[in-house]
């Protein structure tokens, strides 16, 4: 069983910043942060833009993307048009994506506030979610929990069965663990029961989500996840009025 307590001596850079306060200036509600995280190719930014499809007739949310260079996932996400482009911002991290996330968030937290104004401004109504999106990392990537609220972590199938065993903080603490593209696993020779067995024993009783975007039920069940995240946020950010 995973302790928090136990989790703060095993990984202190968690609290690089304590978490951040659940009203705006303005005495508003400030939306929910949930952060997605993982390695290079391991679905981030296709499972956010299903995250988008699905919940975006219910709720009003944003995006805010990391790529190191280049803004190369908000442009896709554009692209796809899965948000009016108002409701996406990227930022360029210049370094490794988890410098933006975890160890200097200062960039990515003017976005996000950045973009609860802007919309405000623009008689939007306040934002129920925003979502980050870190630049493709290793598996100890991890959000400050000055930035986000919740964090969760995307692994792929094609990345190797063993991703799971390995643990390290962003497999072990996020959470919620997904694990993407199930559908390939046939093709690359990936025991997904194994991986199974292997994530339970990292994480204890955090979830984990075994998922393909190619098939129901898609993203449906990230999606539910998100939105038990978000009642509970709500009902938080209720008390602390």
């Amino acid at each position: 069983m995973h302790l928090d307590h136990e989790l703060d001596e095993k990984f202190p850079h968690r609290h690089t910043y304590s978490a951040a306060h659940p009203q705006r200036p303005d005495g508003t509600r400030r939306a929910l942060r949930i952060g997605l995280g993982g390695p290079v190719g391991s679905g981030k930014t296709a499972t956010v833009a299903a995250l988008c499809r699905t919940l975006r007739d219910q709720l009003s949310l944003a995006v805010v993307t990391n790529d190191i260079y280049t803004r190369e996932d908000a442009a896709y996400l554009l692209r796809e048009a899965v948000l009016p482009p108002e409701r996406i911002t990227a930022v360029e991290t210049g370094a490794c994506p988890h410098t933006a996330i975890r160890d200097d968030i200062s960039a990515n937290l003017e976005a996000v506030e950045d973009l609860e104004d802007d919309l405000a401004s623009q008689g939007a109504g306040p934002l129920d979610l925003i979502l980050v999106e870190s630049g493709g990392d290793n598996l100890t990537a991890t959000f400050s929990k000055g930035l986000t609220d919740a964090q969760i972590f995307v692994i792929d199938v094609a990345g190797g069965d063993d991703i799971p065993r390995k643990g390290g903080p962003g497999v072990s603490t996020a959470d919620l663990l997904v694990v993407n593209k199930t559908d390939l696993a046939p093709y690359v020779g990936s025991d997904l029961e194994g991986m199974a067995r292997d994530a339970k024993e990292q994480r204890g009783e955090l979830p984990v989500i075994f998922q393909s975007l190619r098939g129901e039920p898609g993203v449906g069940p990230v999606a539910d996840w998100v939105r038990a995240q978000l009642a509970d946020w709500t009902g938080k950010a209720a008390h602390a009025a």
